[in-house]
């Protein structure tokens, strides 16, 4: 009888594809066979390493751009221990959830706000109202991925801090979620309104706001009042001081004058 023949299965060796996070600047591996299986596919990412301590978790999915596998942000999401974290006693919270439509998509946002203290109904009102239209001008004009890396890159909560700053002061402003919900239909895409020269604020535009500035000003005014208030204070403590040892000077003298008296006397004797 002719000997069986023994056939071999040929298996293909999977391997580490990197994988582009442009929003927040670095590259992760993941395995596969071609960049092609990894199309389309989503990933979860703990981003608290890179960024420095912010507890956030972020939803990815992966598309090929010039044949190389690149990840953009499609969810992020502040975790609950980090808001925990951050809730102290004697404040109060502000949150909210809406969706806007961004140049792309129609995008789902929770902001949340943290009061240096506490503060009255109406002014967590005006507070949640004044994010809610802040926020909806600012998405509508924008796509996806400068929005998400604004948010990863802190720059919009700054911003939307500063603004309502002028309602009431705050220790934190975060958006706790923001979530890519829909694509738009093209008549849903909101048309971008064109700002005065005056208050355009964007870079590349004529006037650029430096928020840094206001901040570092208002730490300097405050520095400087301090300083004043403790000049005052050394003052009236100098002048005080002053004015007990000379009624102290005056009563002793009161007391030795009738002693000199007796003495004169005596001595006339």
């Amino acid at each position: 009888m002719p000997p069986e023949k023994t056939t071999k299965l040929l298996t293909k060796r999977k391997k580490f594809i990197s994988v582009e996070l442009p929003s927040v600047k670095s590259k992760i591996e993941l395995i596969a066979d071609t960049p092609e299986q990894l199309n389309n596919r989503t990933i979860k990412l703990d981003l608290t390493r890179q960024l420095k301590g912010k507890s956030i978790e972020g939803t990815f999915k992966i598309s090929l751009e010039n044949n190389k596998a690149t990840a953009h942000p499609e969810k992020i999401k502040l975790m609950s221990y980090f808001i925990r974290r951050m809730i102290r006693k004697r404040i109060s919270y502000v949150e909210d959830s809406f969706e806007v439509p961004s140049q792309e998509n129609m995008i789902l946002v929770k902001p949340f706000l943290i009061t240096r203290k506490k503060v009255s109904r109406a002014v967590r009102k005006t507070l949640r109202n004044k994010t809610k239209n802040w926020l909806e001008d600012y998405i509508s004009e924008r796509k996806n991925n400068e929005i998400f890396e604004e948010i990863l890159t802190n720059r919009l909560q700054k911003s939307l801090s500063l603004m309502l700053k002028k309602t009431y002061p705050l220790s934190l402003c975060e958006i706790r979620t923001i979530e890519i919900r829909r694509k738009l239909n093209p008549e849903e895409v909101p048309k971008i309104k064109e700002k005065p020269k005056e208050i355009k604020k964007e870079i590349g535009e004529e006037e650029v706001i430096d928020q840094f500035k206001e901040i570092e000003d208002e730490k300097i005014r405050k520095a400087e009042k301090e300083i004043k208030e403790a000049q005052e204070k050394a003052e009236k403590i100098e002048k005080t001081s002053k004015n007990e040892e000379s009624t102290a000077l005056e009563n002793i003298e009161k007391l030795e004058t009738p002693k000199k008296r007796v003495r004169k006397k005596k001595s006339e004797e």
